[in-house]
């Protein structure tokens, strides 16, 4: 009797007559599929979360290295803000005052005239009042020539004080027949904020900062 016609005769009603070599086979074959089905049903899914915290860890060695980095240089970042601070401070101590703004803007009126400028407007606005400056606009209708604004714009840069003047909405048009330039829109000056203005500037944005944190 061969191999397949003895496994054809098997009794599965009485697997204790099989022969000692299917017996075994039967074992071997029955540890087999159990282990298949424990693998896929316990040990995967065991490997998957250990590659999953693996990653995770991964991450979290970058995270903290950067945060270390940052953590280490922390004290020089601290000191390199305190000197950017003594920098602007002293920036805008180069801005004109509170009492000063008056004058410049007359100064700045004045060297328009003496440039050859015919200032057909020049009205100042309100102020606004920024972090740490304020800013003043100017409406501004001038006539002259080119020459004459070069002239002008050097003037105000040698102007006692810093001056800074920013334009908005300007515009600059040639006179049809008259040889000569129109300018007109709205400058900006600026000043830096008094002790008191800064203090009432700071309680401000401290009460900003808490209206936002209740919301």
């Amino acid at each position: 009797m061969n191999i397949i016609d003895e496994l054809n005769s098997l009794d599965t009603n009485n697997p204790g007559s099989w022969p000692t070599w299917v017996k075994i086979s039967a074992v071997v074959l029955l540890m087999a599929v159990i282990g298949v089905i424990g693998y896929k049903l316990m040990i995967a899914e065991k490997i998957e979360q250990l590659d999953k915290l693996a990653r995770e860890e991964n991450t979290l060695k970058i995270t903290f290295k950067g945060k270390q980095q940052k953590a280490a240089q922390l004290d020089a970042y601290k000191a390199q803000l305190e000197e950017m601070e003594v920098i602007l401070q002293s920036m805008l101590r180069q801005l004109p005052s509170k009492t000063e703004m008056s004058d410049l803007i007359v100064d700045i009126s004045q060297t328009a005239l003496a440039s050859g400028i015919d200032n057909k407007l020049f009205e100042p606005g309100s102020e606004t009042l920024h972090n740490f400056y304020a800013e003043k606009p100017i409406s501004l209708k001038m006539v002259g020539g080119y020459h004459q604004f070069g002239e002008f714009v050097s003037g105000v840069a040698s102007l006692p004080r810093v001056v800074i003047l920013t334009m908005h909405d300007i515009s600059l048009k040639p006179i049809e027949g008259a040889g000569g330039l129109v300018l007109e829109g709205t400058a900006k000056t600026y000043r830096y904020l008094d002790d008191d203005e800064q203090a009432e500037m700071d309680a401000k944005a401290e009460m900003e900062k808490g209206k936002g944190g209740k919301k």
